[in-house]
């Protein structure tokens, strides 16, 4: 069977790919869940993955695990059979987005840690359909107060200062989906479009009802995306611009 590493959102862990975790079993092992909150930078959390991933494995990252798994792509390629692509952007934080940043670093390192991520995180990570979903929301709460403040500083920076991914895209040779919610509020329609048109074959999954966290909020549907993309052998190219709604 084939390795599967996974790379969690930011202030996130294990729990949300739980899921697929338990789904994809059968026809992954290891899976590996990547850990993210050491590095200072995305090029470090990248080499940090790496130097504990196994020699050849497929990859997939959501949010922020998206944003990192460009950076090993990077510095690996040829360790890569697949590539998924979740709830993610290659484009480099916008100046607004990083005076945002830096306002909610302030306010963890104050002490408002839970006040963040109740106030301003919870309702970006969850699509209109979910936000109403407690357990949801009592995970979202429990992984970023598991982590705490030191974490959400390091990746709150790295995040500020990731390169620009767009000019690197069209490298990735490897079978690639590209899966978003369609109420994701974080990283759009565009954002995934553009990854679709410009990797080689990649396919574009559309989730209805669902956010940025899709691994959490529809997992029958990721599941399902995932386990076409792994059971693709490795020169597999899907059709151009191939586009399905779950």
């Amino acid at each position: 069977m084939q390795s599967l590493l996974l790379l969690p959102g930011m202030m996130c862990d294990q729990r949300q790919w739980a899921p697929q975790i338990a789904a994809l079993s059968d026809i992954c092992d290891p899976i590996l869940v990547g850990n993210l909150t050491q590095g200072h930078s995305v090029k470090e959390m990248a080499a940090a993955v790496l130097s504990t991933a196994p020699p050849r494995f497929a990859l997939a990252g959501l949010s922020m695990g998206g944003i990192v798994a460009f950076e090993l792509w990077r510095q690996a390629p040829k360790r890569i059979t697949h590539l998924a692509l979740l709830d993610t952007t290659a484009r480099p934080d916008s100046a607004a987005r990083q005076q945002l940043r830096m306002q909610q670093i302030g306010a963890v390192l104050d002490g408002r840690l839970r006040n963040v991520v109740t106030e301003e995180l919870k309702p970006s990570y969850l699509g209109l359909s979910n936000r109403g979903n407690h357990s949801l929301l009592d995970v979202i709460v429990a992984m970023a107060t598991d982590l705490g403040p030191a974490v959400f500083e390091r990746q709150s920076l790295a995040l500020k200062n990731r390169p620009d991914s767009r000019p690197m895209i069209k490298a990735i040779s490897c079978p690639t989906l590209v899966l978003y919610g369609d109420e994701d509020s974080l990283c759009d329609h565009d954002d995934h479009l553009f990854l679709a048109q410009n990797i080689r074959g990649a396919i574009l999954v559309v989730v209805p009802a669902c956010g940025h966290l899709s691994t959490l909020e529809s997992p029958d549907a990721v599941n399902a995306a995932l386990r076409m993309l792994l059971k693709s052998g490795p020169n597999t190219v899907f059709s151009p611009a191939m586009e399905t709604t779950t």
